[in-house]
């Protein structure tokens, strides 16, 4: 008399947790990054989410590694369940991996600046809580040798240019750039510069005297008020805010404009407003943004 036997293969239960693990941890990865990006959530908050999520993930890939092993082993079911678990675990452990790499090889700065020796000074000086995120509060001779050794291209611009016209291509780009700007000082430079080219013919006519058509020189009215500037007497300074595409870190961001010799030099700062690393993205943003900068007033840039 034969006898069949059915064989029935067991199930990998640490494969099928793995895909629940991996799903939960990509949601919540996802959830955090959008709150970060375009809502209220703090950056020392969603650094504490995401590392959950990264760490969640790794357990997952943990478990569906012994998954694809008891598939090899004992042929167990749950390979399917293993695969999609290392797929939905690539978003935030690639993310965690590549910030990891980030903060390991490049210096830790969270101020960047294209004058080392003069920055650019804020004129409202960036603050915010930054938790558990300790870092210095200034910045010192040797984080300025640290980031000239490691980002040496980092220069401002020269521009064959009037202040007015660099002026008008430095808010253009801001405002491509994403940068928003929520102070500024020196503009009466711009004024005075635009106001000598102006000339008033009733003045003009008032100042001829008998001896001929030589004008006299009349006092001409302050429009703008006598308030210090923060930088330079002859400097233009715009502040502002940018936030990344994608992750929505915060960096604060100011830019000097100094006319000099029949040209006008722009220098730019960045920081990071949380943290003591920037993860190399403050020099990313300076670098981008000059040469932006470039494209738009192409023709009349100098060495």
């Amino acid at each position: 008399m034969a006898i069949t036997i059915q064989y029935e293969r067991p199930v990998s239960h640490a494969a099928h947790w793995a895909r629940r693990l991996a799903l939960l941890s990509c949601l919540l990865f996802v959830a955090v990054v959008l709150s970060h990006r375009f809502g209220p959530l703090t950056t020392p908050h969603f650094l504490v989410l995401a590392g959950f999520a990264a760490a969640m993930a790794a357990l997952a890939v943990l478990l569906a590694v012994i998954g694809l092993a008891r598939l090899w082993q004992v042929g167990a079911r749950g390979g399917k369940a293993s695969f999609m678990a290392l797929l939905l675990s690539l978003l935030p452990l690639g993310t965690a991996g590549a910030a990891a790499y980030s903060y390991l090889y490049k210096p830790a700065l969270y101020d960047v600046t294209t004058d080392t020796a003069a920055p650019p000074p804020w004129l409202a000086e960036p603050h915010a809580a930054q938790d558990f995120l300790s870092r210095a509060g200034t910045v010192t001779a040797e984080d300025r040798a640290k980031q000239m050794e490691a980002y040496p291209g980092l220069s401002g611009r020269r521009y064959e240019g009037a202040l007015d016209r660099v002026y008008q291509g430095v808010r253009n780009v801001a405002t491509a750039y994403g940068i928003q700007i929520v102070a500024e000082d020196g503009l009466d430079n711009i004024l005075a510069d635009l106001e000598d080219l102006v000339i008033d013919p009733n003045k003009a006519a008032k100042g001829v005297d008998a001896l001929g058509d030589v004008p006299i020189p009349e006092a001409r009215p302050l429009e703008t008020p006598l308030v210090p500037h923060v930088g330079g007497s002859g400097d233009v300074l715009l502040q502002g805010e940018w936030r990344s595409p994608v992750f929505g870190f915060r960096f604060d961001v100011v830019i000097r404009l100094r006319e000099e010799a029949e040209t006008t030099l722009v220098d730019m700062r960045a920081a990071s407003r949380y943290g003591p690393h920037d993860l190399g993205m403050g020099a990313d943003l300076v670098e981008g943004y000059l040469k932006a900068l470039d494209a738009e007033l192409l023709g009349i840039a100098g060495d």
